[in-house]
């Protein structure tokens, strides 16, 4: 009698759930007011990229900041990146303290100060204010890179996650594309090496000091609605202990261990595709590669973001492994290439413009298709660690740790680059990394896809358990 009468409530609370469940879905929640939805972050946060990074890669898509010297701006890099290295990983702990929206202003800080020094660089020739601004455009911009990923990754709802942070990387991509039209403008009459006009720095300079505006735009998590009405949680207060806890915890976890090589190879090769740049191409047609890096760029992004979220097959983990393979067959491409064409240019030592499309179309291909290749990897990078977790809590966790060693990865990059070395040596060890990445990547895949799988049958089991206590 006990068991039955045990089994007949448990009958009528699972009942219960389920009307109180059919009756929530036919209520849908109340819409949350526009500066408070997840649109509206993305699109803060997209601006304030566009502001501050997407002007950066702006500059440096001229091919090392657009300077004559690669050695001293690869250098500032360096500099910049090993500071950044260091905020990345206590970004958690700033915006444990001041939140978000302070957190992103402050990351926005240092940008402007960059330009300034390659603005003084290029009328003196001075270069204190190139390392000063390195340092701190270092400082605050670790603190942007981990508090803009964790926003993008975590506060979306699931089925916008791709589509968000292809979003948020088209604004700052949309930077480079802006930056690159005023320089292309500029620069358009100037066919030889050298340095590009520094009138292009004001207008960098200018629209930089907008990200402070734009960032106490933002909205703390604890005020964001998602469309089906949950609230998002990234507590507040927590002892600097605790924190260190978590972060170690994820640290040492299998997601993140397995995307570590991927990390690096990411950041390790953004030195190269500028320094090539800067080796062999003109004034003009470094310009025009800062443009167009941007606008396949975005559509790199878009694509591996609509490859992921889109229905075009009906298994979301067949998109994952699909989407992976077109990424590993463009990168192993573009690498490849790279070398055989690198080793070319190492005996020739060619001067290449637009004007003679013969020669400048192979050697121009070859750097659209680096920057392609970028964002794919990207984009993918973010979506994995976008479903790791959908809390901006752990979100800026996992970002600042792979933005940490990514931009260590950047810093031994640049550093390299400052020796310098020699761009054929360059390229082979950016083929090395990349294969040695790719078992690991498949691996990080595979881990998204098992949750994914975990899901299906969460989800069946929800159905299962509905329909029996329907039909009783």
């Amino acid at each position: 009698m006990s068991s039955s009468s045990d089994t007949n409530s448990d009958d009528k609370a699972n009942a219960t759930t389920v009307v109180e469940s059919q009756d929530q879905h036919q209520l849908p929640p109340p819409r949350p007011k526009f500066f408070y939805t997840t649109l509206f972050q993305i699109l803060v946060v997209g601006f304030c990229a566009f502001c501050a990074p997407g002007i950066w890669s702006a500059m440096n898509g001229l091919g090392v900041g657009g300077s004559q010297s690669p050695a001293l701006v690869n250098a500032a890099n360096a500099l910049l990146y090993a500071f950044m290295t260091l905020t990345c990983f206590a970004g958690p702990f700033l915006t444990n303290v001041i939140g978000f929206r302070w957190t992103l202003t402050l990351g926005s800080l240092g940008y402007p100060l960059y330009a300034a020094g390659l603005y003084l660089n290029n009328r003196t020739g001075a270069t204190w204010l190139v390392y000063f601004g390195s340092v701190t455009c270092g400082i605050s911009a670790g603190f942007f890179w981990s508090v803009e990923g964790a926003i993008a990754t975590g506060y979306p709802e699931n089925h916008k996650r791709g589509r968000y942070i292809a979003t948020w990387f088209t604004f700052r991509n949309f930077g480079n594309i802006i930056g690159g039209a005023v320089s292309l403008g500029i620069n358009h009459k100037v066919n030889q090496r050298g340095q590009v006009g520094y009138e292009t720095y004001l207008a960098f300079i200018a629209i930089q000091c907008l990200g402070l505006f734009i960032g106490p735009l933002l909205s703390n998590p604890e005020k964001v609605q998602r469309d089906d009405g949950t609230r998002i949680e990234a507590p507040r207060g927590i002892h600097w202990r605790e924190e260190i806890t978590a972060m170690w915890r994820l640290a040492r976890s299998k997601s993140i261990l397995l995307l570590v090589p991927l990390f690096w190879y990411f950041g390790w090769i953004q030195a190269y595709p500028g320094t090539y740049l800067a080796t062999y191409f003109t004034v003009r047609s470094r310009a025009l590669g800062s443009f167009m890096s941007a606008v396949v760029g975005t559509l790199a992004t878009w694509l591996g973001g609509s490859l992921v979220d889109l229905p075009w097959l009906n298994n979301r983990k067949h998109r994952a492994v699909v989407t992976f393979i077109v990424i590993a067959l463009m990168n192993s491409a573009t690498w490849i290439w790279a070398v055989i064409i690198q080793y070319e240019y190492s005996h020739t030592r060619p001067v290449l413009d637009w004007g003679d499309q013969r020669s400048f179309g192979r050697g121009f291909g070859l750097y659209l298709f680096e920057r392609i290749s970028l964002g794919l990897v990207e984009n993918y990078i973010y979506w994995c660690i976008g479903n790791l977790s959908d809390s901006p809590g752990d979100q800026i966790r996992y970002s600042s740790l792979l933005r940490g060693i990514e931009t260590a990865a950047v810093a031994v990059g640049f550093g390299v680059q400052a020796v310098p070395t020699v761009l054929i040596a360059t390229a082979s060890i950016n083929f090395g990394l990349w294969f040695f990445a790719l078992p690991f990547s498949y691996y990080a895949t595979v881990q998204v896809v098992r949750k994914f799988e975990q899901l299906e049958r969460e989800q069946q089991g929800a159905r299962g358990v509905t329909h029996r206590v329907e039909e009783k």
